[in-house]
């Protein structure tokens, strides 16, 4: 029996949509019809368009960040429109991406067809509609040894202005882990910020397109108790909405990508974090190991303002 927080590749989707992850679809049902709770602030839908396909979308109360996953596209709204390049798959380099505001009309159309990523959250502030080239996305490195991994930081609260969302990707090469060591961000204090977060994941094929695989862990304290140990594949979808998470890890051969879509209830758009206490000692170590030398890859350039943490 798998947990109510994992959502399978194909189990969670509608009509163009293969995965819909909102408050109200998140907050009903998990595995076996068992009711989840928590769940207020964040979104992700992935979009299927074939070859000249397109779809009008309402955002609503949330803010929307658009995107894609493979192949490009046209994102259209109040009479602007904007050519999204995309990219071949997530794992050739970040992509470039649209916001679009809440109480927005906008058109998603691709004329080769693609696969594209919603984020969304819960919005209070309608901002302008604005669009960010591949080039501008900080690109960092995390970890080191086989805790090293790859992040493009295109909806982080450091880099982008959002009014709750917060986004980025997450490249972890075969073997290696990532999310790492296991850390929470589930209230609202001087060291965290609450935020709901999505776990979206592809991991790249093997040799002869063999399904790849890794797993993700969720754990909770004894004031919240939550237990995840999944398996993860292409399309699958993990909910955190509390508790320690990590690490996700790749099986070796396969590299894996996440996309991380976080909001939360509190009025401080931050990152805050704080380390399980019986593993935050890892981090110590890295100063001695030098970084996965597969990284960065396709050869980016990373964001001098990287901290490697």
């Amino acid at each position: 029996m798998n947990s109510e927080y994992y959502i399978k590749a194909g189990t969670g989707g509608q009509d163009h949509f293969d995965v819909v992850v909102t408050p109200e679809t998140a907050g009903r049902s998990g595995a076996g019809g068992t009711t989840r709770s928590g769940w207020t602030e964040s979104s992700l839908w992935t979009l299927t368009l074939a070859a000249g396909e397109s779809v009008d979308l309402e955002s609503g109360t949330d803010e929307i960040m658009i995107v894609p996953l493979s192949g490009s596209a046209t994102v259209t709204s109040d009479g602007t429109k904007f050519e999204l390049q995309g990219r071949t798959s997530v794992f050739d380099g970040p992509s470039d991406f649209v916001y679009v505001g809440k109480d927005s009309s906008y058109t998603v159309a691709s004329t080769d067809g693609g696969r594209f990523a919603l984020c969304g959250a819960r919005a209070q502030n309608k901002l302008p509609l604005r669009y960010v080239a591949a080039a501008d996305v900080s690109v960092e490195l995390r970890g080191a040894g086989n805790c090293s991994r790859q992040v493009h930081n295109f909806g982080t609260a450091d880099r982008f202005e959002a009014d709750s969302l917060i986004a980025c990707e997450v490249i972890t090469p075969g073997g290696n882990w990532s999310s790492y060591p296991g850390h929470k961000h589930d209230e609202n204090t001087a060291s965290e910020t609450a935020l709901e977060e999505i776990y979206y994941f592809e991991i790249a094929p093997g040799p002869g397109e063999r399904a790849g695989f890794g797993y993700h862990r969720v754990y909770g304290t004894p004031q919240r108790p939550i237990e995840v140990l999944e398996e993860v594949r292409t399309g699958d979808v993990v909910l955190v909405p509390h508790g320690y998470h990590g690490p996700s890890v790749a099986a070796p051969g396969y590299h894996m990508y996440y996309l991380n879509v976080m909001a939360g209830p509190g009025k401080e758009r931050a990152w805050n974090i704080v380390d399980d206490p019986e593993h935050t000692w890892i981090r110590g170590t890295w100063e001695e190991q030098a970084v996965d030398p597969r990284l960065p890859l396709n050869g980016l350039t990373l964001d001098p303002a990287s901290e490697g943490a």
